[in-house]
């Protein structure tokens, strides 16, 4: 008939029947008629694949169905302070911001919303951090991190230090809270002041390098009683080098470098432990002279070296001749010894002779030959 409205709701489908312009019921899926000879029902079809309501009078919908909202609807409803995690199938497909309110179709998709308190903290649970990476929505709802090994996590909320974060990942909801979270370095560091120019108690003008290993003991109070750690400890250590080189003559500076290292780490370690920062270790790398100051050091060092070996020489000529002196007074004690060296100093003479002619056989060459006596 003209004046009959007929209407066919599919299994994947709800209808939502307007009289008047206002909601008058849930249609499930069936075929349904109406006298309408005025045309004043309209009736607006829903897919429910999707489970989302997508219409825009949700809160008009809540109002009207009243209790018998939960026939027809999963209502997510959240205060200001929870976190909605919406379940599809058991399976976790959204997240919900604090305050929202949302409506979901029920049929064919089993919808359940779960809400997580913020009052409670904000830290994310593993499972769930694993699933919203999935659906690659984790860097825009959360602050995400890995805190690696020998490193320290400091998170922040709102400017404020909460908690120190052992190595491992985390993730923090990122939401009403300004969520910040800083790593530092646990492990041993190295550091360099080079090309410090100092003077010396007697007025020298050298270059000096300086190396130190450092660690942080304490991240807590390296992150929160000085604005850079690093940075306060290279200048203790310029410091402690400056008062360290003008204590000291060049001679003794030159002579003792460990005593100049020891008064640098005890001056340092004492101004930087209540910072958290341990020093473990300074040392001078290198201390380099102006070229004028090489040349007179050179010079002294030669002199000196020059003399050392005036003073060898001479002992050794003195032991050499005291050694001959002896020698003369045992051959002058001894016959024996005496004909000795004679034989001693013929064996010489006839290594460097090609030919040698004797007259008077063998005691002619052992008394006319050779002898050492007068």
């Amino acid at each position: 008939m003209f004046w009959t409205k007929r209407v066919v709701i599919g299994d994947g489908e709800r209808g939502l029947v307007y009289r008047n312009r206002q909601f008058a019921g849930v249609l499930a899926p069936g075929v349904y008629r109406w006298f309408d000879p005025f045309k004043r029902v309209e009736v607006a079809m829903h897919g429910i694949a999707k489970a989302e309501y997508a219409g825009s009078d949700a809160d008009a919908l809540i109002a009207a169905l009243g209790e018998r909202l939960g026939e027809s609807f999963v209502l997510a409803n959240l205060g200001m302070d929870e976190v909605g995690l919406v379940l599809k199938n058991g399976k976790l497909e959204d997240v919900l911001a604090p305050g929202s309110r949302k409506l979901y179709w029920k049929g064919l998709v089993a919808v359940d919303v779960q809400t997580a308190s913020l009052a409670n903290g904000l830290e994310v649970e593993a499972a769930v951090v694993k699933r919203l990476r999935q659906l690659g929505v984790l860097e825009r709802i959360t602050v995400s991190l890995v805190v690696p090994e020998e490193n320290a996590g400091l998170l922040f909320i709102d400017g404020k230090l909460v908690r120190t974060l052992a190595p491992g990942a985390y993730a923090f909801w990122n939401f009403q809270k300004n969520v910040g979270v800083e790593l530092v370095e646990l492990r041993v560091q190295s550091m360099e002041v080079s090309g410090q120019e100092l003077l010396t108690r007697d007025k020298v003008s050298l270059r000096v390098n300086l190396a130190a290993s450092i660690r942080v003991a304490d991240p807590v109070a390296a992150r929160t009683k000085v604005a850079k750690y690093g940075d306060y400890v290279y200048r203790e250590l310029q410091y402690g080098l400056r008062k360290a080189i003008s204590a000291k003559t060049l001679d003794e500076l030159l002579g003792d470098k460990a005593s100049l290292d020891a008064d640098i780490f005890g001056y340092v370690r004492g101004r930087v432990s209540d910072l958290g920062v341990d020093v473990l270790g300074v040392g001078v790398k290198d201390v380099i002279l102006p070229g004028e100051m090489k040349d007179i050091l050179n010079s002294v060092v030669q002199a000196e070296k020059a003399a050392q070996a005036n003073v060898i020489r001479r002992r050794e000529e003195a032991n050499a001749t005291r050694s001959l002196l002896n020698t003369a007074k045992l051959i002058e004690e001894s016959p024996v010894l005496m004909r000795l060296k004679e034989l001693e100093a013929l064996e010489k003479v006839t290594e460097k002779i090609d030919k040698l002619t004797v007259f008077g056989g063998l005691d002619g060459v052992m008394k006319q030959l050779v002898s050492l006596k007068q």
